[in-house]
């Protein structure tokens, strides 16, 4: 199987809601060695990469599609930005969906750029992050 346009538009939704916690926040901070106090407290915000984690989540449905047949041990992680409509706050209860945006063939590698798009589990928005995978099919 090879991943190919008719892909383009296929979206994963995490399997479940994340409910953010200060202390997550916190530790979050803390293991990326950030220690603005506005990661910390009540009113907790969480550091901009934080929506990585979150959207792993649904990039784990996309990587899991059996359909799309990728590998683990095969794929590069390139570009990555995130656009923020809001902050992460403790307190909210984020869902991410990953859709599929781009696909080309470069070789023996394809090249699959994806969008994920996180939100309020009542559909506000959150943050959205643009990130490419490259898979490689040839045998090794």
């Amino acid at each position: 199987m090879t991943i190919d346009a008719t892909m383009v538009g296929r979206s994963y939704a995490a399997a479940e809601s994340y409910q953010v916690g200060r202390e997550k926040i916190r530790e979050f901070a803390d293991a990326i060695g950030d220690p603005n106090p506005a990661y910390r407290g009540a009113d907790a915000v969480a550091p901009p990469t934080f929506a990585f984690m979150l959207g792993s989540r649904a990039l784990e449905q996309l990587l899991n599609d059996e359909e799309l047949g990728l590998r683990l041990d095969r794929i590069v992680h390139g570009a990555q930005k995130f656009s923020y409509t809001r902050p992460i706050k403790a307190g909210d209860d984020i869902a991410a969906t990953a859709t599929i945006t781009t696909v080309r063939k470069a070789g023996d590698v394809e090249v699959i750029m994806y969008e994920t798009a996180l939100t309020t589990v009542d559909g506000d928005p959150i943050a959205t992050s643009t990130s490419t995978i490259s898979h490689n099919r040839a045998d090794a």
